[in-house]
């Protein structure tokens, strides 16, 4: 696993001109829309993955 994950694009404006911020560990810098975010990872669910054991699609 990489040391920082980075995001593709701004949860903002969409744009993909980000850049690491200097506010600490991920923190990102939008160059289009001037915003500043933070991602961060909270943990694995308890429930886990699920599968559909069932076959075809549940709809």
């Amino acid at each position: 696993m990489s040391e920082r994950a980075a995001p593709f694009y701004c949860p903002y404006c969409g744009d993909e001109d980000l850049r690491p911020s200097e506010q600490g560990h991920g923190a990102w810098e939008c160059a289009a829309c001037n915003r500043a975010f933070q991602l961060k990872f909270l943990g694995l669910l308890a429930r886990g993955v699920q599968r559909n054991e069932g076959g075809g699609d549940g709809i």
